[in-house]
């Protein structure tokens, strides 16, 4: 199955590509207040025409004064002059009266800056790994620590895989919320893996002479299941409704972080049941082939 969604997700990347925000690619964002309702896709064709780019977001949310705002992406290496963005308000105030739209932010952010946080980013996740493997070693030093933190941080690549894929399959630009929403599962999903290591520890003690490996941990994933699942069906719960609040609400930047960490969740108990163990088990299991004469 994990195969499956891997090659599902490499398609996706190879067929579509992958999209980048301003923050990883460069280019412009620009924040307006507006007032009453407003078409999306109407305004994404006069934004497009009158700034002559096609790659532009929009997004709606509000600001802390509770005014409803569109954010408008333009990655690229090109970044928005004065002279564009009067431009770009006129028009939207000439065609969309009722709207009232005004200026609250822009930010223009070069390509390589935003390179350079994309690099710091990556270089954040893969300290977190590693700190991640250097704990979960130590703490379990007497079962085998560096082996079962290695097959934790495999499944750890499978639920930040996960994460990837939604982004991907659902055309949501590579931003923050993408590696926030990462960190976030590495704290997660750790923590379950953890609490299974530490039940196949006691049992180790308890039972270690008397049961082999696979039923000592096949016991221990059994105990720890119903604490594993009720966690995780709270925490999908909350997500599930600020999800359905930023849908309503179309507090798009919200809900490009919570319905991927969503899934995320759910990958979460998955790989840590289904992966980080098993292949801990068949690592301590496994026996060197006989040397041929």
């Amino acid at each position: 199955f994990s195969c499956a969604l891997l090659a599902l997700v490499l398609v996706f990347c190879g067929v579509f590509g992958v999209k980048m925000d301003v923050e990883f690619k460069g280019g412009s964002m620009i924040t307006l207040a507006y007032e009453g309702d407003a078409d999306l896709n109407d305004l994404k064709s006069t934004i497009s025409t009158e700034l002559n780019k096609s790659n532009l977001t929009l997004q709606t949310g509000s600001d802390i004064s509770g005014n409803q705002t569109l954010t408008v992406t333009l990655p690229g290496s090109d970044t928005l002059t004065t002279e564009e963005l009067d431009g770009l308000l006129a028009t939207l105030n000439e065609q969309y009266p009722d709207n009232a739209f005004v200026q609250n932010e822009v930010s223009n952010v070069d390509a390589t800056i935003g390179k350079e946080f994309m690099l710091k980013s990556i270089v954040a996740l893969v300290a977190a790994c590693v700190l991640i493997l250097l704990y979960v070693a130590y703490r379990f030093r007497r079962i085998g620590g560096l082996k079962a933190g290695s097959t934790a941080i495999v499944a750890l690549l499978h639920d930040m895989l996960v994460v990837f894929g939604v982004f991907v399959i659902l055309r949501i630009p590579l931003n923050g919320n993408f590696i926030a929403a990462l960190l976030t599962i590495l704290g997660y999903s750790i923590n379950d893996t953890v609490v299974i290591y530490d039940r196949i520890r006691e049992n180790t003690g308890l039972y270690g002479k008397k049961m082999s490996l696979p039923e000592l941990v096949n016991l221990s994933i059994n105990q720890s299941f119903a604490r594993s699942l009720m966690t995780s069906i709270t925490t999908c719960l909350a997500l599930g409704v600020v999800c359905v609040i930023s849908v309503i609400y179309r507090l798009d930047s919200i809900y490009s972080f919570a319905f991927p960490l969503l899934f995320g969740m759910v990958s979460g108990v998955y790989s840590t049941i289904c992966i980080a163990t098993p292949l801990w088990v068949d690592w301590k299991n496994k026996k060197k082939a006989p040397k041929k004469a």
